[in-house]
């Protein structure tokens, strides 16, 4: 019988979730994602090859795994903020802004990008619920007259993730470039509503 890891089942689950993803980000920092094996992530990760397969069939079931577990933190956040209704909706649209920009300094979610990934789209990905907070929030501004009638609210957000994918993407390929991406991202979303 392997030996758990925590003081706890639970506990031993985050622990290896905690390792695989600490894994994930090492190799990446190495070698292509392309290279990498999912016998790679388990020596990384200090697991025997067929215990990595009770967490995942393969690597992109992994990585979709992951990029989900990144990204609990940020969608938590943006439903807190996207529930401040006293606020204005452009204050909070700023907000989210910035908390998902800043969720994508992390490697594990630049992974989501990655072409034929699951973790983008669909209502399974860890992404949707934001854009449904984010549809909400342009709807209570338009209501309130904070923002112009843009028809659409669905087709509106979903061309304005383009926005946002673009400023994850760069602030990939340079961490440095956070604060001008979120800056650039909100003056092009905003103005697009006003």
């Amino acid at each position: 019988m392997p030996r758990i890891r925590g003081a706890s089942i639970g506990e031993h689950h985050e622990m290896v979730w905690t390792g695989l993803a600490a894994a994930i980000r090492e190799l990446l920092l190495e070698q292509d994602y392309d290279a990498i094996t999912m016998g790679h992530i388990a020596a990384r990760a200090g697991l025997a090859r067929n215990t990595l397969y009770n967490y995942a069939p393969d690597k992109s079931g992994l990585v979709l795994a992951l990029t989900e577990r990144a990204g609990r933190p940020t969608v938590e956040r943006v439903t807190a903020i996207a529930a401040r209704s006293g606020d204005p909706a452009p204050e909070r649209l700023r907000a989210i802004v910035a908390v998902v920009l800043d969720a994508f300094t992390d490697q594990t979610l630049q992974l989501m990008f990655r072409p034929g990934s699951a973790a983008v789209k669909g209502p399974d990905g860890p992404f949707h619920q934001i854009v449904t907070e984010v549809e909400t929030v342009v709807r209570d501004g338009v209501t309130r007259g904070e923002f112009r009638a843009v028809g659409d609210v669905g087709l509106r957000v979903e061309l304005l993730s383009g926005v946002m994918r673009a400023g994850a993407e760069r602030i990939g390929r340079d961490p440095a470039a956070l604060t001008a991406a979120v800056g650039a991202a909100q003056e092009i979303i905003l103005a697009s509503l006003a």
